[in-house]
């Protein structure tokens, strides 16, 4: 009939060809440069390396190359070594023991089935070594070879023999950063092991062995590792150790919370919400800890099983985990859980309803010390500002929330960092529109220390970064030199602010800047505006009411919570039974 769909014929049941089930295989774990770099560093540290090094050419599609000096392979076993489910790593089939990083002996086999691979390896103690090639799932025969102790793995045209996979990667330099942080995240959790990692010849990792401590302080740097706070708990037979950071130091993303299971990194949904619990009455809702946490607890009580890439763990008791770590933390803290740390003062200027900047600014929002117990600012009245349609200011709330009284009896309440961040918003936003943002110089430069991925992720940038008014360049390994800021948010720290921008550009490194402009500027109004915490003298308050009268859009915040609501005179009434 017209319109019906044709039928499919009827297929009989057919093994699949193993140099194609090979390849199906291979895009459960083998899906990006970054997953075969996770792979072979496992198995070298499964193989008790002591020193890893990894190459990386390409962005990893035209060379990996790993060497250990780990236990290294049997010559009679290299060609077992290259077939799918043959593995080392297992001491009987009941998958409950599981005590190495791999054990599904699936990565070789993957990767040699997607790409030219090569193993030379050669077993401690032994005079010779051995080598093996696979390429494109065709497995040669092994050979004798000359090799250090240990093992050295090269995979060259990655995706040669699955080029529809090439057309789903990101250009060199974002694969080769996603490699690169694979390895940072394998380095954090193996401390006592030295990382070393060059990318198209420039070395982008150096790592000794060391505690734990210092390998956290290497990694998620310098301000992290000199407020982190110790944390060694025990329930039963869980421990956890590690770091946490205290409150003032959050991020805009959870990037940086290092979750380590048994010596596996993984992100684990439960881990993470036990984290963002702990920390739920100390730090603004959005933001996010930095942690490294290293959690130990028999094999038998955790599945690793759960997924090809064995980033995700199950645990056979879920609630006596979470409650374990939450209350672990939270005693780590003790008297560290505070409000944030105010932010520096911000210079507003009221815009006019299309979002131009007006001609006579308010008084500027001059900062004033964080006054510990919350009582409320009373400001003397002022009947002309009440003729406003946010009226005039009349108190200040729990150092966050401002109180205003209109000319018609309503009462209104404006939450100041959510409208301060709006208005810093929209100022950013149309000295955009009208050109490059004016920018103010420091003066003193700030130093601001970020691992050396996303440091380099920074300074490819700061060309773009510069027409948003933000002066950035190199400075040494892991670190950025800000010589000036938006001035709009003249007086921020601009330290989170570079952190939190890192964290953006990392999010989709292939998307040019200019198209992602408007979350960019909505975190630098976030780190520009007023902070709650923040005592405001009347003046300032008046000041803020007008701005947002005149802003576009000023009923929300960047992130589209409300920044003001109004009571009317009746809605008070009937809230106290009046009417």
């Amino acid at each position: 009939m017209d319109g019906m769909l044709p039928s499919r014929p009827v297929s009989r049941v057919r093994l699949l060809p193993s140099a194609v089930a090979d390849r199906i295989a291979a895009g459960e774990v083998v899906e990006r440069p970054a997953a075969v770099v996770k792979e072979l560093v496992e198995n070298a540290l499964d193989a008790g390396a002591s020193r890893i090094a990894v190459t990386i050419e390409g962005g990893g599609i035209e060379r990996i190359t790993v060497e250990d000096d780990g236990a290294g392979i049997e010559p009679a076993d290299l060609a077992l070594a290259v077939e799918r489910h043959a593995t080392s790593k297992l001491a009987d089939e009941r998958l409950i023991e599981i005590a190495t990083l791999g054990f599904r002996g699936e990565a070789l086999p993957s990767i040699g089935a997607v790409a030219r691979l090569e193993i030379v390896s050669r077993r401690q103690g032994a005079t010779e070594g051995a080598a093996i090639t696979v390429t494109g799932g065709a497995k040669g025969e092994a050979r004798p070879a000359p090799a250090s102790p240990g093992t050295r793995v090269t995979v060259r045209e990655l995706f040669f023999a699955a080029p529809a996979r090439l057309k789903f990667l990101r250009g060199p330099r974002a694969e080769a950063d996603a490699a690169i942080a694979a390895l940072r995240r394998l380095a954090l959790a193996h401390p006592g092991v030295a990382f070393h990692a060059t990318v198209d010849g420039r070395e982008v990792l150096s790592l000794g062995p060391a505690t734990m401590e210092a390998r956290a302080g290497r990694l998620l740097g310098g301000e992290f590792a000199s407020h982190a706070i110790t944390l060694a708990a025990e329930r039963g037979p869980m421990r956890l150790s590690g770091l946490v950071g205290p409150p003032s130091l959050t991020r805009a993303t959870p990037a940086e919370q290092h979750l380590v299971v048994n010596g596996r990194p993984v992100t684990d949904r439960l881990l993470r919400t036990a984290l963002r619990v702990a920390y739920a009455e100390a730090i603004e809702r959005g933001r996010h800890p930095v942690a490294a946490l290293f959690l130990e607890l028999p094999a038998p009580l955790v599945d690793v099983n759960v997924h090809p890439a064995k980033t995700e763990v199950r645990f056979r008791d879920a609630d006596a985990v979470r409650g374990f770590v939450i209350a672990a933390i939270r005693t780590a803290l003790g008297g560290a859980v505070s409000a944030p740390v105010a932010a520096a003062p911000l210079r507003l200027a009221p815009m006019g309803p299309m979002g131009a900047l007006a001609e006579a600014p308010p008084p500027p929002l001059m900062g004033l010390p964080l006054i510990a117990p919350p009582r409320a600012a009373v400001s003397a009245p002022a009947p002309a500002a009440a003729d406003h349609p946010l009226g005039a200011a009349r108190a200040q709330l729990l150092a966050t929330y401002i109180v205003a009284e209109t000319a018609d009896g309503a009462m209104i309440l404006v939450d100041q960092h959510a409208a301060a961040e709006r208005l810093a918003h929209e100022a950013l936003k149309a000295a955009r529109a009208s050109g490059a943002v004016p920018s103010q110089a420091l003066l003193v430069p700030a130093v601001v220390e970020l691992d050396g991925v996303s440091a380099a992720r920074v300074v490819a940038r700061a060309g773009e970064l510069a027409a948003l008014g933000l002066a950035v360049e190199a400075f040494g390994e892991g670190a950025v030199l800000v010589r000036a800021l938006p001035a709009a948010l003249a007086g921020a720290d601009p330290a989170p602010l570079v952190r939190d921008i890192a964290d953006e550009l990392a999010e989709d490194e292939t998307t040019a800047l200019t198209l992602r402009l408007d979350a960019v500027l909505a975190r630098m109004a976030c780190h520009g505006s007023i902070r709650a915490g923040r005592r405001l003298a009347p003046a300032e308050m008046d000041a803020l009411l007008r701005a947002i009268e005149t802003s576009p859009g000023s009923g929300t915040c960047s992130h589209g919570r409300p920044t003001w609501i109004r009571l009317a005179k009746a809605d008070l009434e009937r809230l106290f039974g009046r009417r």
